[in-house]
Parts: C-alpha cells; sequence; structure tokens
C-alpha cells in the first residue's frame, strides 16, 4: 500500500484529554493520518503520527532457483 504524505496542521493535545480520548485520536491519526503532539503542563513530550507505508512488504515475493548455498564462480583470490 502506498501512501501519499499530506501535510496537514498538527494539533495539541494536554496528556489528561489524550488519556480520555486515546482510542479515538488513534482512529483519527489512522484514518485522516492526522498528527498530534502530546503536552504535559504546556511541554511536548510525545507526538502521534501515522505509520506511512512507502513500498509493498517483500515476503513471498522472492523465488529460489536451485541450491542457494552452492559456490556460483568457483574459488575467490581471497580463498586462495
Amino acid at each position: 500500500m502506498n501512501v501519499k504524505s499530506v501535510k496537514k496542521p498538527i494539533r495539541q493535545m494536554a496528556a489528561g484529554r489524550f488519556k480520555a480520548e486515546c482510542l479515538a485520536v488513534l482512529d483519527r491519526v489512522a484514518d485522516a493520518h492526522e498528527v498530534y503532539v502530546v503536552t504535559k503542563r504546556g511541554r511536548p513530550v510525545a507526538q502521534i503520527s501515522p505509520i506511512i507505508e512507502t513500498a509493498p512488504p517483500l515476503a513471498g515475493s522472492v523465488t529460489v532457483l536451485g541450491d542457494i548455498l552452492a559456490p556460483v564462480l568457483g574459488a575467490w583470490d581471497a580463498d586462495r
């Protein structure tokens, strides 16, 4: 899944409010790609942002054709 990054304003939220609304905030981050900075006494302590996948996973995309442990070209200069 390729997701394009869109610049959205970063929202600030007090830690107490984040604690009360945590699951809803995580849903908004995942669905709308919103970014939140959680503050404690006015100081930023954490940033909540979506994971941006840039490339599909490689699992299952490789096919082994033959013996992958056998030498390919013979002896190397370092082996002599």
